[in-house]
């Protein structure tokens, strides 16, 4: 699944390439990808112009320059948005194999055509993902629903500690919970845990202060360096500068399952948490 990381290259991405372009077709190949009425939002969108692209979490906001709307865009488990225009191309989002020059192919589910014959594919494999037009006031309404995000001004190790201290359940699920941290997803959670030597699945209110400062630290570390290299999940797509998501390349625990710990050369463990496969060293971690 494409995190912080992966959607926040993506964001710089296509940033560079869609603002101001106005659309002059929407072609939606799959109607469950989109939350609102198919004639509205075609109507709303046909004519109109990507001014900025921000994001929470996850989550990509496109602001509209008319009608006060913003189109929401969630890649969920295998969602992909690519821009192609005469030999210039950027992707982002979940891995799949090469597409060279297939598109569109039965993945392209939503297809923009701006004024000057570029085009942005949302593609999905597993259908998960989703397009929703929404008002300035809902928009924040929704934005209110994310919690803190690392990297970010309200991501305070006393709020961390806060939230860490109040709950039950393991670290990771606590982790992930986008209601209380955003942006994490399953790669990092584990690199996060791992670098802060603390067990995936130890019940987060017995975690130390300093435990807790270490997946403060790991958290802010970790996600600006994968940003930094482009994300992860995303590695085999090369854009027209011939950039990739190369973070892959640092990953500690994640993916290793019964290779040797990078850092005490125990070996490392898989095991299920909440239906996400969950890297650990048994050794190192606590």
């Amino acid at each position: 699944m494409p995190e912080l990381p992966e959607v926040e290259t993506i964001k710089r991405d296509l940033s560079q390439k869609i603002l101001h372009k106005k659309i002059i077709k929407v072609e939606v190949r799959k109607k469950r990808i989109v939350k609102n009425g198919l004639k509205e939002f075609l109507r709303i969108l046909t004519g109109n112009k990507f001014v900025r692209l921000d994001r929470i979490g996850k989550l990509l906001i496109f602001v509209l320059e008319r009608d006060g709307y913003n189109l929401l865009v969630h890649l969920k488990m295998t969602g992909q948005l690519i821009y192609c225009h005469q030999g210039d191309f950027v992707a982002g989002g979940h891995s799949l194999p090469k597409i060279g020059n297939t598109l569109p192919n039965k993945y392209s589910h939503v297809i923009f055509t701006f004024a000057d014959n570029s085009r942005l594919f949302f593609n999905d494999m597993r259908q998960f993902g989703y397009l929703h037009l929404v008002k300035q006031a809902d928009l924040e309404k929704i934005e209110n629903k994310y919690g803190i995000e690392p990297l970010t001004a309200n991501f305070k190790l006393v709020d961390l500690k806060t939230i860490i201290k109040k709950r039950s359940a393991p670290i990771k699920a606590v982790l992930l919970n986008q209601q209380l941290i955003s942006g994490i997803g399953n790669i990092y959670a584990d690199e996060i845990l791992f670098a802060a030597k603390v067990r995936p699945d130890r019940k987060a209110s017995t975690l130390s202060d300093a435990e807790i400062k270490k997946i403060h630290s790991a958290s802010q570390k970790i996600i600006k360096a994968a940003i930094k290299f482009r994300g992860t999940t995303f590695n085999d797509y090369v854009d027209a500068n011939g950039n990739v998501g190369s973070f892959v390349k640092f990953l500690k625990v994640y993916g290793r399952k019964d290779k040797k710990c990078s850092r005490c050369s125990s070996i490392v463990k898989k095991i299920k948490m909440s239906g996400r496969g969950t890297h650990y060293c048994p050794a190192c971690q606590k």
